[in-house]
């Protein structure tokens, strides 16, 4: 079977959001059951509103049982070796930036399909890369990063831009992978170097 690069770039973002919400979970010293509905929570939140948004109903996951199975698996290998991994919180921070970029990108992606403007397109990219986050923060009773704290939407923002811009003039596996690494090191940097938008 051939998969087109957006789809394994939705495939490698299902399985970063599940291990950013699995990870989260066992911060918190969940049971197995819970962390399995954290980390599917967090991989589908973004996609589900992006799909009820377009009217892409049923929305994706329900439509492709390989998507459920996916989280599942993910969720299981994680917990296999969550022994293994000396760090959480960078791990954690690796995984739901990864996935951030990659989301976004689908997002945009999904608007661009059905002719919507690009800045409504990098909304929507916006959306679908850091709802799922937004859920996964309120499930385990923490304020959503998304509203404070490190930068979250505004690197997903600077990636769709870079997005936009670079499809029309390189290959779009380019444009798409440049852009996934603009969204994930401007993430990662924000939180290394306390990067934040002035509070209220």
């Amino acid at each position: 079977m051939h998969l087109s690069f957006s789809a394994v770039i939705e495939i490698l973002g299902t399985m970063a959001f599940t291990v950013s919400g699995a990870f989260s979970a066992m911060q918190k010293k969940l049971d197995a059951f819970g962390v399995l509905i954290i980390g599917f929570v967090t991989a589908i939140g973004g996609g589900t509103l992006r799909d009820v948004l377009i009217g892409n109903t049923p929305v994706a996951w329900m439509r492709d049982l390989s998507v459920p199975l996916i989280i599942l698996a993910t969720t299981a290998i994680t917990i296999g070796f969550k022994n293994h991994v000396s760090n959480l919180k960078i791990t954690l921070l690796v995984f739901d930036a990864l996935g951030l970029g990659l989301f976004t990108i689908i997002g945009i992606q999904k608007g661009l399909a059905i002719n919507l403007n690009p800045g409504i397109c990098i909304a929507l990219g916006t959306i679908t890369g850091c709802f799922g986050g937004v859920l996964r923060d309120m499930l385990l009773n923490h304020i959503p990063v998304l509203f404070h704290k490190e930068l979250y939407a505004i690197p997903c923002i600077t990636g769709g831009i870079c997005y936009i811009l670079l499809k029309p003039v390189v290959e779009p596996q380019i444009a798409e992978g440049v852009s996934v690494v603009v969204i994930s090191t401007f993430r990662i940097l924000s939180v290394r170097y306390n990067w934040r938008l002035p509070t209220v």
